[in-house]
């Protein structure tokens, strides 16, 4: 046999060993936080769309000619944001420990913002508008950082 043929052979066997993603830490993070930033806004501007447009006691009674409840606001975005860096962190630890990291990302992500949406419709003692408008914002706060995160994931990852 050929100097050729054993260089093949090494290369065959060296491609049949599973490839962990190379995780780009400072990429992922930064991705992570200009998603908490994302849906953070996204809290904010949800809160004005249902008070503002809508007219939906939302957090805090409607007043006359007042938004009114921005400290609810605030802490939907904070949690918000506090949520998409929880997702990142998630993320990088899946890559790190399990096969196929993406899949149980999207399946963990999608049936907490699932809870995170059917909860204020279950368990809410305000009107069914309020926990409509709850779970819809929850439900595109949601959608919105785990199509971030997997898109950051995509960006920082790259094949060993």
């Amino acid at each position: 046999m050929s100097e050729a043929d054993d260089r093949t052979r090494e290369m065959s066997r060296g491609s049949r060993a599973p490839h962990r993603p190379a995780v780009q830490a400072g990429r992922l993070w930064a991705g992570g936080v200009a998603t908490a930033v994302i849906a953070a806004l996204i809290a904010l501007v949800g809160f004005l769309i249902v008070r503002v447009l809508l007219q939906i006691p939302y957090l805090a009674p409607i007043e006359a000619n007042a938004i009114g409840g921005w400290d609810g606001a605030v802490q939907l975005a904070i949690i918000a944001a506090i949520a998409a860096l929880a997702a990142t962190g998630l993320a990088q630890l899946l890559l790190m420990a399990v096969p196929s990291p993406m899949a149980y990302f999207g399946w963990i992500a999608g049936l907490l913002t699932a809870v995170a949406t059917v909860y204020p419709l279950a368990f809410a003692t305000e009107p069914l508008t309020v926990g409509i408008a709850t779970g819809v914002i929850h439900l595109v706060i949601g959608m919105a950082i785990i199509s971030l995160v997997t898109t950051t994931v995509t960006s920082a990852s790259t094949r060993a």
